[in-house]
């Protein structure tokens, strides 16, 4: 897999954000709030009553690709870090000279960000349409791409993540010269050319993976969304009061998952990958009954599920609009590359740490045979969808000038890809001229701590056409001690 960190630096060129509260709308993202302000397609997941009012340029249909968000955050994030990474990676793509321990700076960096604690979220809008009719109300569908990680790892685990075999861990190394096989002690005065021939650690005191785990925890889902969603009023009248009710669903095709918690409990953990991973699982693959192997230039799912979306909104005196939603209830059941995870003693470690800054990476030195997990196959493993709440609401002033709330909370914080708690924001947008969108807002709660997110959407042809960029907190280009990066951009969006 490549580096994500590699791949970040890249797309920041281009276009980036934080997904997990507004969904692939990247107006909201630089508002901050969602819930009440979407229409067609980007309600999808947020808020399907809002289709029952259509849109506010009187185009009957709207259609939209090219919709990309990329977030990250964690709190060993800072400036100077954000600086060195951007410096690094561009001397690299450029081929040009830089100090050659640049890249073992990123690498201690990204072991700072496992021991702190990261986040990681994406999707992207692959097509999205949305139909609305003033009698019949609005129906929408959207394919979009879904990523979610978050870990955060005990200093015994990242210390055998990002050293492997070498960790002080071992105080025996299997050291291999041409036939030549020596078992030697792991005393930290060790030459470079004997610790590339070292095969294997060995500890001679081995700790339980419980032990040597205990703290960690890495929730990541890997899913692709087929949206589908109807909105409409109910009844009343927009300029006194009217109520809408919307119901949304989507098909979930997952390609990966992994869910590991360690505690004074001991360790729980289950994952399933597509086989485009390449995670080499050994003999234990042979004897796993969900085994899978098909590939393909396309990801193979590894489950599938469904999600259930039921929304509600109050329009009042042309200005005030109120909304709720519940989204994502559902489940998603793997039947392919499942497996958990036995709690054994860790005695040997065959492989070699992490050769860059990709934190994600560490998923191989967990499950690859050799690795620090000891697997067992699974027939089939459920997981309850990362489902979550939402209240918001908006003021209409002036017809330039929208001003609202959101708060969205998870339904269970430990099901993989949710909400590590509630998220509450609020923000707006004003329109100075009638083809131009600013938008600021304010949102903390989760794992976030203070973010001023901001937009800037540029509305062509009367409505006709659309795009803009957005960044999830501003502050990471102006002050040191900010923890995130993020960006959202949508280039192609019309209306007719």
């Amino acid at each position: 897999m490549r580096s994500l960190l590699l791949t970040l630096a890249i797309t920041l060129s281009g276009f980036l954000s934080i997904s997990q509260t507004q969904g692939i709308s990247y107006t909201a993202v630089g508002r901050g709030v969602a819930t009440s302000f979407v229409t067609d397609y980007h309600t999808l997941g947020i808020n399907s009553s809002a289709l029952g009012w259509g849109n506010e340029y009187g185009k009957n249909t709207t259609m939209g690709t090219t919709e990309f968000n990329l977030g990250f955050y964690s709190d060993s994030l800072n400036a100077d870090k954000l600086k060195s990474l951007y410096r690094t990676i561009r001397n690299d793509i450029r081929e040009e000279n830089q100090n050659p321990d640049d890249w073992q700076q990123q690498q201690q960096n990204a072991r700072d960000y496992l021991e702190s604690g990261i986040a990681i979220d994406a999707s992207c809008n692959w097509l999205g349409m949305a139909y609305y009719n003033k009698k019949l109300g609005g129906i929408a569908f959207n394919i979009g791409e879904h990523y979610n990680w978050y870990s955060q790892l005990g200093q015994q685990a990242s210390s055998l993540i990002f050293e492997g075999r070498l960790s002080n861990y071992f105080d025996q190394l299997t050291v291999v010269f041409g036939t030549d096989t020596t078992m030697i002690q792991n005393n930290g005065n060790i030459s470079q050319d004997t610790l590339d021939a070292v095969i294997e650690g060995t500890a001679t005191v081995p700790l339980q993976l419980s032990e040597l785990t205990n703290g960690s925890r890495i929730k990541f889902t890997w899913n692709r969304h087929y949206n589908i969603g109807y909105g409409r009023k109910i009844l009343g009248d927009d300029s006194t009061f009217a109520i809408y009710g919307g119901i949304g669903g989507r098909f979930i095709q997952s390609m990966a998952m992994m869910d590991v918690q360690s505690d004074e409990n001991g360790i729980r953990a289950y994952s399933a990958f597509s086989p485009s991973y390449n995670l080499n699982y050994g003999s234990v693959a042979s004897l796993n009954p969900s085994n899978f192997t098909g590939g393909g230039a396309i990801p193979k799912p590894v489950g599938t599920g469904y999600g259930l979306d039921f929304s509600a909104s109050a329009r009042i005196g042309g200005f005030l609009t109120l909304s709720a939603a519940v989204n994502n209830i559902g489940s998603v059941t793997y039947t392919r590359n499942v497996y958990t995870v036995n709690d054994t003693l860790v005695t040997t470690f065959n492989l070699t740490g992490l050769e860059d800054a990709n934190v994600t990476n560490s998923v191989e030195n967990l499950l690859e045979e050799g690795g620090l997990f000891t697997l067992e196959g699974q027939e089939s493993y459920k997981v309850t969808n990362a489902a979550n709440f939402r209240l918001g609401g908006h003021l209409d002033l002036w017809k330039i000038v929208k001003l609202g709330i959101d708060v969205v909370a998870p339904f269970d914080r430990d099901h993989p890809g949710s909400l590590a708690n509630a998220v509450y924001s609020f923000g707006g947008e004003v329109r100075p001229i009638k083809w131009l969108s600013l938008s600021a807002g304010y949102f903390g709660g989760g794992i976030y701590a203070h973010n001023i997110p901001v937009g800037i959407n540029f509305i062509l042809g009367g409505g006709t056409y659309e795009f803009g960029i957005s960044s999830r907190d501003a502050l990471t280009f102006f002050l040191d001690g900010s923890n995130s990066i993020s960006a959202a951009f949508g280039f192609a969006r019309v209306r007719f």
